[in-house]
Order: C-alpha cells, then sequence, then structure tokens
C-alpha cells in the first residue's frame, strides 16, 4: 500500500461508534428503522438509544501520565449523554432458541435454523442484534432490532459464543453483536457494549449502497447473509486460466477508477462497478495483460476521513486501503446501487468474464491493519470491541496502547492463532467461492511479526498460506516491508511459495534509465532477474515481481515530469507521500508545451516499459500508463475520487496509435518470445554482456544478446547517456540476420516494427536516451 516511509492516519468520528437512532437508521440502510423496544419472553429484547449518543465512558480505568487524558476525551466527553434502555411488556414473535454449535463461525443454516458463532476470548457478555425483514415490503418502515442476550452457561464452548435461531429468515437479515469485558486500557482491552460491532466472519457486509453518497455518510455496517439465492452459475465449460507465473503480465488496476469516469462511455448505472469492468475487458485483450491485481475490494468505508475536523476531511478513500471486514465484497461496486448480494453475485460474473478471456484476477488484500484506527481517534466496527487485544498488537509496557508497524494506527495480530486462522479462512472463502487466481499482500513484513512487535524467523502465518492446500495453485505475492521498517526484499520468508514486489528493482531501473552514475551493473543484475536476491533455495525468477510504477508513487508520466512531489491537494502540507521518487522531469518541472521535452518524456517512458518487459521475472504495470496517465505530481492520491485517479478513456483514444500501439507491442513481443521467461536464472549459454567497463561510474550504455536455442536471439541496447553512442553489433547466429524492432528514438510506427526492418549493419548509432531491440530472423 504505502512506501515504508509514509505515515497515513486513519481519522475518524467517535459519536459514529454507537448505534443510531431510529431516525439514522431509517435514512442509512434502506430507510429501514429501529422500532419500539420490548422484552420477549424468548429472552430477545428490542432496544433504542439516544441519537446523539456516544460511548458512555462506564467502568473504564483510569490511565497513568498523558494516556489517562486521551482516554478521557475519547469515552468520557459523552458521559454525560447516558444510553437510553426502555422496556415494554414481554411479546412474542415466535422464535426458538437452542445453544446452538461453535463452528464454523459467522452465520450457517443448520437443521434447527440459522447458527450464529462468534470468537471473544475476555468477553464476560455477549448480545446477538438482529434486524429482520418484513415480508411483501420493499422498505423496513417498522421494524425493530431484536436483541439476543447470549447465556455463557449454555451458548458458550470455551471462547467461542453461539446460539442457533429457528425460523429466521434465510436472507435480508442485518445482524451485529455488542459485547462487553474488561474495560483496563492499559491490559489492552477496548471494550464497549454499546456500540454496535460486525461479525468478523460475515460473508456479506450491508450499508451504504452507493460509493461517496454524502447524504450517507454516517451510515452504519451491519452483516447480512444469503442462504436463498441458487449456487451462481459457473458454467459446465468453465476453467480458470491456470497461467504459469513466468508468463505472467500483470496490471495492477482499481476497479472503481476503471471506468467511473463518464469517458468511459458506459450506462452511468454500471460506472465503477465489476459489471463496468467487464465491459472494459477488450480493452485489457488488446493490451496483452493476462492478469489483474484488484486494489483491495474487500468492504471498506470511503468516507472515514470525513467523520471529524481534520485536514484530510476533504477527501473519499478511493483505494481501499481500510478494511472493515475480510469477507465480503465490497458492496458499493455493485451496480445500479444493488447491495452485498449483487456486489457477490456480480464480482463472480467478473472474475468468469476474466478468466474466460484467459486473465487471472489477484486480489491486493490488506491484513496488516483495519479501518478502526489508533488510540485518539478511534473508530470501532469490529475486531477492537470484539477482543482488541487478541486482534490487535498492543504495547503492555505502555499502558496497552496499540502498535502501528502500518502507518495506519493499530497493527493487526496475524501470528495469534485466532487471527491467524481468520486470515486463512478468509484467503480460502475468496478462492473457493470467487475463485480468485492469487493474492498480493500489503505490507506483508506485518505478517512476519509476533505479538509484541519483534520479527519472526520462521512466521507461522507465512509458512500456513504456502502450505495450505486450498492455496497451493494461487499465486501469493508479498509487498515485503512495512512501516516500521522491516525491509525484506531478497529475504521475505518463502518456503519456495512466495513471490515478491522487488522494490529493488523498482528503484534500480529508475536510477539508470535517469542517467544516474554508477548504476550499470545494477541494471544488469535486475534485469537479469535479481539474482542476488531470490537465487537461493528452490526460488526462481517469477519470484521477482518486477515493476517501475504501482498504484502509491509516481505514474510512469509524472516519474518523467517531476522532480518534487506536489501533493498539496492532500491537505497534509506536503508531508505525506515518498520523498524519494528517483525521477528526471527532463528538464522542466511539470507540465509544458516544449516539444523536445515532450518528446524526451515520452522516449523515457519507452525506455522504462521496454526494460520491465524485458526483464526476467514477472512483470507489473499500473493501470493508466498505457497511455501516459497524469496526477500532476502526486505521489500519494489514495484520497482523491476524480481525474487525478480516474482512467482517461478519451486520452487512450488519442494515443491509441502511438503510446499505447507501443506499450501494447511490446506486451504481446515478450509473450511469443521465451527468451524473457527463463523458469531458471541466466546462465553463461543464455546471455552474452558486451560488456567491458563494468567499473567505470560514468558508463551509462549497456548491451547484451539473450540466446535462444533455437537461434531466435534478441539483442538489446539501452542508452542513458546524454550523446549517441556508436555500439558494434555482434554477428547474428548461423543463418540469420538482425532485424531491428524497436528504437525508442523514433515515433511511431517506426519506434515499434513487429516483423522487423532490415539493413542493420555491424554498428549501430544508438540515440541519446533511448534502447533498440533486435532479433535475429531467417
Amino acid at each position: 500500500m504505502l512506501h515504508p516511509s509514509l505515515k497515513l492516519l486513519c481519522d475518524s468520528k467517535i459519536a459514529d461508534n454507537i448505534l443510531l437512532s431510529v431516525s439514522h437508521f431509517s435514512n442509512n440502510i434502506n430507510n429501514s428503522s429501529i422500532g419500539s423496544s420490548r422484552v420477549l419472553d424468548v429472552g430477545l429484547k428490542l432496544s433504542k438509544q439516544s441519537s446523539g449518543g456516544g460511548s458512555s465512558g462506564r467502568g473504564f480505568s483510569s490511565k497513568a501520565g498523558a494516556k489517562t487524558t486521551t482516554a478521557s476525551n475519547v469515552y468520557g466527553r459523552r458521559a454525560q449523554e447516558s444510553v437510553l434502555e426502555q422496556e415494554e411488556a414481554p411479546q412474542k414473535l415466535g422464535f426458538k432458541t437452542f445453544p446452538g454449535q461453535a463452528f464454523p463461525f459467522g452465520v450457517s443454516q443448520v437443521e434447527n435454523g440459522i447458527n450464529f458463532a462468534i470468537f471473544s476470548q475476555h468477553a464476560t457478555a455477549v448480545t446477538l442484534c438482529l434486524s429482520l425483514p418484513h415480508r411483501g415490503k420493499s422498505e423496513r418502515t417498522d421494524g425493530g432490532m431484536i436483541e439476543v442476550a447470549l447465556d455463557p452457561k449454555v451458548n458458550k464452548t470455551g471462547d467461542i459464543w453461539h446460539i442457533c435461531i429457528e425460523d429466521l429468515p434465510r436472507d435480508d437479515v442485518l445482524y451485529g453483536y455488542r459485547i462487553d469485558g474488561p474495560r483496563d486500557w492499559r491490559q489492552g482491552h477496548r471494550f464497549d457494549s454499546s456500540i454496535m460491532l460486525i461479525d468478523p466472519y460475515a460473508k456479506l457486509v450491508e450499508g451504504r449502497r452507493f460509493f461517496g453518497d454524502a447524504s450517507r455518510k454516517l451510515s452504519k455496517f451491519y452483516g447480512t447473509y444469503d442462504f436463498d439465492s441458487l449456487p451462481f452459475d459457473w458454467g459446465d465449460d468453465y476453467k480458470p486460466p491456470n497461467i504459469p507465473e513466468k508468463d505472467l503480465v500483470i496490471y495492477e488496476m482499481n476497479v472503481r477508477a476503471f471506468t467511473v469516469d463518464k469517458s468511459s462511455g458506459l450506462d452511468p448505472s454500471i460506472r465503477g462497478s465489476y459489471l463496468g469492468l467487464i465491459e472494459k475487458i477488450p480493452h485489457l485483450l488488446e493490451l496483452g495483460v493476462n492478469a489483474v491485481e484488484l486494489l483491495p475490494v474487500f468492504e471498506f468505508d470511503e468516507f472515514e476521513f470525513q467523520r471529524r475536523s481534520n485536514p484530510r476531511n476533504h477527501m473519499i478513500n478511493t483505494w481501499g486501503y481500510s478494511t472493515i471486514n475480510f469477507f465480503a465484497p465490497m458492496n458499493r461496486y455493485a451496480s445500479r446501487g444493488g447491495g452485498p448480494r449483487n456486489a457477490s453475485r456480480e464480482f463472480k460474473e467478473m472474475v468468469k468474464a476474466l478468466h474466460g478471456a484467459g486473465i487471472e484476477v489477484i486480489l491486493d488484500v490488506v491484513f496488516n491493519h483495519t479501518n478502526e484506527a489508533d488510540d485518539e481517534n478511534p473508530f470501532t466496527t469490529s475486531f477492537r470491541g470484539i477482543d482488541n487485544k487478541v486482534y490487535y498488537m498492543v504495547d503492555l509496557n505502555n499502558n496497552g496502547q496499540l502498535l502501528n508497524f502500518s502507518g495506519c494506527g493499530n497493527t493487526l495480530n496475524c501470528n495469534h492463532p485466532v487471527v491467524m486462522e481468520l486470515i486463512l479462512d478468509s484467503l480460502r472463502h475468496w478462492v473457493t467461492e470467487y475463485h480468485v487466481d492469487g493474492f498480493r499482500f500489503d505490507l506483508a513484513s506485518v505478517l512476519c511479526r509476533g505479538a509484541d512487535g519483534s520479527p519472526l524467523n520462521a512466521p507461522p502465518l507465512i509458512r500456513a498460506i504456502a502450505k495450505d492446500s486450498i492455496l497451493s495453485r494461487c499465486k501469493i505475492i508479498a509487498e515485503p516491508w512495512d512501516c516500521g521498517g522491516l525491509y525484506l526484499v531478497g529475504n521475505f520468508p518463502n518456503w519456495d511459495r512466495w513471490a515478491e514486489w522487488n522494490g529493488k528493482y523498482r528503484d534500480d531501473i529508475r536510477k539508470f534509465i535517469k542517467g544516474d552514475s554508477g548504476m550499470k551493473g545494477s541494471f544488469a543484475t535486475r534485469v537479469a532477474g535479481s539474482a542476488d536476491l531470490y537465487r537461493t533455495n528452490k526460488r526462481k525468477p517469477c519470484h521477482s515481481v518486477n515493476f517501475i510504477i504501482a498504484h502509491d508513487g509516481f505514474t510512469l508520466r509524472d516519474l518523467v515530469s517531476y522532480n518534487f512531489k506536489h501533493n498539496d491537494a492532500n491537505g497534509e502540507g506536503g508531508n505525506d507521500g515518498c520523498n524519494d521518487n528517483f525521477s528526471w522531469n527532463c528538464g522542466f518541472e511539470g507540465e509544458t508545451d516544449d516539444h523536445d521535452i515532450k518528446a524526451l518524456r515520452f522516449r523515457q517512458m519507452k525506455n522504462f516499459h521496454l526494460a520491465l518487459m524485458i526483464s526476467q521475472g514477472t512483470p507489473m504495470m499500473l493501470m493508466g500508463d498505457e497511455y501516459g496517465h497524469t496526477r500532476y505530481g502526486n505521489n500519494n492520491s489514495y484520497g482523491h475520487d476524480t481525474s487525478i485517479n480516474n482512467f482517461q478513456w478519451g486520452l487512450l483514444d488519442a494515443e491509441k496509435s502511438s503510446h499505447f500501439r507501443f506499450f501494447s507491442e511490446v506486451i504481446k513481443f515478450r509473450q511469443a518470445h521465451e527468451v524473457f521467461t527463463h523458469d531458471n536464472f541466466l546462465s553463461k549459454n543464455d546471455v552474452t554482456w558486451h560488456e567491458n567497463n563494468w567499473e567505470n561510474p560514468e558508463s551509462k550504455f549497456l548491451a547484451f544478446t539473450l540466446h535462444d536455442k533455437n537461434g531466435g536471439d534478441i539483442y538489446l541496447a539501452f542508452n542513458a547517456h546524454d550523446y549517441f553512442v556508436k555500439v558494434s553489433i555482434p554477428p547474428p547466429p548461423p543463418k540469420r540476420r538482425w532485424l531491428r524492432v524497436v528504437d525508442t528514438n523514433f515515433e511511431s510506427p517506426d519506434d515499434f516494427v513487429p516483423q522487423g526492418l532490415p539493413g542493420i549493419e555491424s554498428t549501430y548509432n544508438v540515440a541519446p536516451y533511448s534502447s533498440i531491440l533486435l532479433e535475429a530472423k531467417n
């Protein structure tokens, strides 16, 4: 998600931490409401709370030092607003309860009814809260929130609380929990029974239906379920692509940003949705990629920055790195505000369509932190209130404060056995239910830390993912660093299964192409597959996920247009975002009409793309770089639901015959030539380096030949000097001749000639800041 030096604070509004009033609930969840309160003879209760109430602060222990003030301010400032609860005469609703069963976690359909099970080691009281649909009505206007108090003598097995309720509807039920327990912050507890909590195992989450709908800004989120819908029809001839890792070309993208702009030409009802992405699969095929890596699609709250006054309260979280629930697909990516059930179905339709086109689906998953922020501005929705001490890393030597290795205020306690199983269950769910092909783990070094934050040599979670039978066919990719400084590029615990985002590849390629001194050897090492990092045990070049650009940082166009970040629009005074961009503006900062500068920039973009696609390893490019998308120098654009992030289809059309054409042709050329996708690291028989000047730091020219067993050798030369280099071309293989396929110095269509141009002599004049590719043909 974030560069290790970047710190994001997840802001919140404490007043949101309670159940909304009847009127708010009606407005925010499809006009449903909490009705009048009454006690049922089966131990069920309908409750009503004051509309403005926050956490009552009842029972919280005073904490020593400065943190006492924080706890008092956060949880005590609304203590005078007592939680009101009214009870009326008992009234039967005809429900019958059973003790229920401890497994599986979440909601399940059993013989006696609907079973609910939730883990909480330290809870002293658990109450299940239900909002029922009204048959024959499209809106819930007179319903109630039923509260079921679980008896620990009957409804508890070990640390698992459970109950079965007969005759509950099989779908459209909203549910959550109120949980109480120790109130001692110093021991890491954050229990507050006034807050409605989302089940960590909820498979669907209901809440706001339309992305960015400001009228529903303070919506609450609830678990829900669906046992009525027919199983999804994957089709008799359906099968996933099962593309070998070495053959992948990954396209990192955001579901919403891909099609939400009106330039997409799609019906407004499907813009920014899973169905919208389906409509644009032809573009992905034309580009030539065969895997999409989707920015987070787990349920998240795009209005997380707008709950209180703060410098970022103008922004909308459009990247999605603030997870509410690990099982539910983002319901606001459904078309037409269709809600969670439609989101689930349409996500499957998207996966099926992508697979039908031969494109794999990799999910960017965020298990290092959640949306619940820090202790100064907490936003309790689930884990924090269920069992903070279990789900998060806490510093018991510092008054039980949350540890923060994610840069977002909290750190999930990933190697706790219960949290580890939650993560494994989530991953299995996305593979078995949604047929995804793999996962990229955000800030994955967090997953290598113990409960106290110390690094582990053999993290149980990392091993379990690598060895799991269900996950065995999946691509598993680590972002091998975190915001606590644990940088594991090349050293990520891997069990010969884990691939890594190669941050050293990104930095070294950037430095060489822009002309930094002393980078030739590093450049050669990176394009050859980073054997210095990955040639251990049974690891392969494909375990290096090579990238120059990712969602955070500069776009490719901005990399060649800006020397400095320009993040003023983020509201943090330019203090956010990475400062080490290794970029070069080619002579002018930002947009310009200077023809020579613009030509140099487009040449540099082509150089970067060619280097990426001829490198051994697994290449990944960013959505929009195929037409030269700009964010105008903003290298941390997570909070802008605008054209800064949104794909501009009109600009794509303008570049179809030039910039896009080059990018597409290079990708397809890579896929057609096995010399770029070796199973193992290059040997002396696989490559010849035409270089005897390795030790000269001022040498910025590199040429080499990749040898093909059938004689179809590929010659490549990269010139990062600001002057022409006349290079001697080696003889081609017997009965072959060199044809020029690429010279980035030329404009389209001469910059890439698929069939190759003859006439290559014994020397070639390589232009400044350009690169060439020659192919040996009969």
